[in-house]
Parts: C-alpha cells; structure tokens; sequence
C-alpha cells in the first residue's frame, strides 16, 4: 500500500502511526507543502493520506496558500474511498475541507489530557480500540465545529471535538495521539523554551506525567494507530 504523508511543520514526526505502517508494510510518500513541494492532483497511485500538525491554523490561507488545495484533497480522498487521517492542525483541515468552521484562540490545550468516548464510538471500528476515557497528548489552540453528518467520536470537558469521522474512513483527531513519549520527549527538548513560556512548569514534572500518562496513552495511540491503518483498502 502507497499512503501520502503530508507534513506541515519540518521534521515531524509519525511516532505511533509509522510503527503501524511499518508493520503493515506501507510505503510512505512524503509531500512537505511547507516547503513548496506541490502536492498531488488526486488521489491516483495512493490507497490513503495523513496530514500531519503544525503551528500555522486551518484557515492561514494568506500565510500558507497550499492549504485550500490540501483541505480539497482530503475530501477527495474521502471521496473517493481512500482512508483519510487527520492529526491536531490535520483535523481541523479535515473539518475545514467538510463544511465545518475553523475556531482560533479558543480551545488551548498543551500535555496529557483525558479524552472520552462518545457512544457512537463503541460502533466504530477504530475508536472502539480504547478504553471508555484515557489520557492522550494535546498541544493546540484551536477547534471547530462539527460537518454535517460527522461522527462525533471523542471528547472532553475543554474541547469538545476531539475526534470524528466523515464517511467510511475519514478520521479527524485533534489530539496527538501520535506522539508517543519519544516524540514528546523529543519536543520537550526542541521546544523547550516555548513550553516554558506556554506552560511554566511544565518541564519539571515530565518525567512524572510521563511515567503515568504517558504509559497508557502510549498503549491507546498505538491502538488507535493499528485500527485505523486497518481501514486502508490496498489497490
């Protein structure tokens, strides 16, 4: 199988979702959009797309002009019965690309935070992987409101559009379910400085929060990671 990796920030990471399509043996092909690679046309030659996160929002379209075009994508690959994941700044592409409205400076949330499922979740083939409620990575500030005819999928008492699906396999989830500790680990030491200003403190009980939180959202985000790859249909 041929996924597209869609990356928006440089050097970012798959963690949990690259294990999975390790083992599922995927061929990874990256587009960094960012970096003025043009993205495809359609969705030919691909059996899905993950969109990665990034610091710019959804609608940063004078900034960033290849986001329209990637929020077309998307649907097209929806539309077209090809799996579809869409990770933190991703999901909000995704809500964006359905009709849904794209929401700044709202919804700040940063580190493990516990997200619960929604009762629709418990018939859906990849959230029904997890546990009734668990802690997962967050580190965003905004949301959106929901398209039409999404599955609201997750939640929490802060930011209540933590994950959805539109169609067969189109996957919107805001948290970094993704970034296992190795990621977080990594970015606590890239960012460092920036985590301090956001959240001061922070820093000093990682190793805490890790060895707790991280644990068990590390076993949920792998989880999540295998189910959804298991909704890829290979050509």
């Amino acid at each position: 199988m041929r996924i597209l990796i869609v990356e928006n920030l440089h050097q970012t990471s798959l963690g949990q979702v690259g294990i999975a399509l390790e083992e599922a043996g995927a061929e990874q092909i990256w587009c960094r959009p960012w970096n003025a690679e043009l993205l495809p046309a359609k969705s030919d030659g691909f059996d899905g797309m993950v969109v990665l996160g990034g610091e710019q929002s959804a609608i940063d379209d004078h900034i960033h002009p290849y986001l329209p075009g990637l929020a077309r994508l998307m649907k097209r690959f929806g539309d077209d019965d090809k799996a579809v994941l869409g990770i933190c700044l991703g999901s909000q592409l995704l809500a964006r690309a359905h009709g849904g409205t794209n929401i700044l400076g709202t919804a700040r949330q940063f580190g493990w935070h516990r997200v619960a499922r929604t009762e629709a979740a418990l018939e859906d083939p990849v959230l029904s992987v997890t546990g009734a409620e668990f802690p997962i990575f967050q580190w965003h500030s905004d949301t959106f409101t929901l398209p039409e005819g999404a599955i609201h999928l997750a939640t929490n008492p802060d930011v209540a559009n933590q994950c959805f699906r539109v169609g067969r396999a189109s996957y919107g989830m805001q948290f970094h379910f993704e970034a296992n500790r190795q990621v977080v680990e990594d970015w606590s030491i890239g960012f460092a400085e920036t985590i301090e200003r956001m959240m001061p403190g922070w820093l000093a009980d990682y190793e805490r929060h890790a060895s707790t939180d991280g644990v068990i959202a590390d076993a949920a985000g792998l989880a999540i990671a295998r189910a959804w790859v298991g909704q890829i249909r290979s050509a």
